[in-house]
């Protein structure tokens, strides 16, 4: 979504920047730089994974003549990001490393320019992060990186865990990240800023209503998918129970991904968002399909009375 810039920086730079916002569904250079940041003060070596990832998928933009708009929000930059936050923390570095993330992050480009082509019709879902998904899933799935089960440490600390829902949606585990976040999606959108932290916060909620381990539940692995669930409904003023609706369905949806012989992801997200973009549309076309009946009905009332 457009916001007014805070900060002006080359046209490069910008649509780099928002690349790293538009993971959190943000139009904004100073949320990615922020972001930005996150990675490189709490993850040193993802960073290069982030960047070149948010390069290539821009630089393929840039090379096929994509439209600049599009380019400058950040759209072609986001899943790329991903991407390669998601090859350096899962694949061991190989020199065949950097050439997977541009190659991934290239053609992830090539699938968002696909999905807004067809963003137009009326039966079309956004994209959101469904490029990443199906590239990762792919890619790990080839690879068949070494599965390492890594617990966080215990933390009692209920702020540190509502950020860190934040924080594991760019991968990252530390509160210094989560925290980083959360300042630049505040400093975006307090309303996106709010729904965020309430989707994270249901998510550890309903973790530890399950009986799951502190560790666990405090981790933000349970806060993420439901706080982008929000962030894709939180500016629907109109419907204000959308955000709510979207974190219980991302949590329902959940267990389901996680029971699969494949990682989650960001899919309960995804799927829980078109779950509802169907759902709206069909109450929506009911809606019309019975705004005629009513009307009929409407002019024969004074008839009936008159009789």
């Amino acid at each position: 979504m457009p916001t007014k810039n805070l900060i002006h920086c080359p046209d490069w730079a910008t649509a780099l920047l928002n690349g790293f916002s538009q993971v959190l569904l943000q139009r904004h250079p100073l949320c990615g730089l922020f972001c930005l940041l996150a990675i490189l003060f709490t993850a040193p070596d993802l960073f290069g994974g982030a960047l070149l990832g948010a390069l290539a998928g821009l630089l393929t933009a840039q090379r096929r003549g994509y439209d600049r708009a599009d380019r400058q929000a950040g759209l072609y930059s986001y899943n790329g990001v991903l991407i390669g936050l998601l090859l350096c923390a899962k694949l061991p570095w190989s020199a065949m490393l950097p050439p997977l993330i541009i190659a991934s992050a290239g053609l992830s480009s090539i699938l968002v320019h696909q999905w807004l082509k067809r963003s137009q019709q009326a039966r079309s879902l956004p994209a959101y992060t469904a490029p990443f998904v199906l590239l990762g899933w792919a890619v790990l799935e080839l690879a068949q990186p070494a599965s390492a089960s890594h617990l966080p440490p215990p933390d009692s600390n209920i702020l540190f865990a509502l950020v860190e829902g934040l924080g594991q949606i760019f991968l990252l585990d530390q509160p210094l990240a989560g925290l980083m976040i959360a300042i630049g999606l505040l400093l975006a959108n307090r309303r996106a800023a709010f729904w965020a932290l309430a989707g994270s916060a249901a998510g550890i909620g309903v973790a530890l209503l399950q009986g799951e381990p502190l560790n666990l539940a405090f981790s933000g692995l349970h806060g993420y998918n439901p706080a982008l669930a929000a962030l894709a409904f939180c500016q629907l003023k109109r419907q204000p129970w959308m955000p709510a609706l979207a974190i219980a369905l991302a949590i329902i949806l959940t267990p389901v991904f996680n029971s699969l012989p494949i990682p989650a992801l960001t899919a309960p997200f995804i799927l829980a968002c078109w779950v509802l973009h169907v759902g709206n549309r069909v109450l929506r076309r009911a809606a019309d399909d019975s705004a005629p009946v009513d009307q009929a009905i409407r002019s024969l009332a004074p008839r009936s009375r008159a009789r």
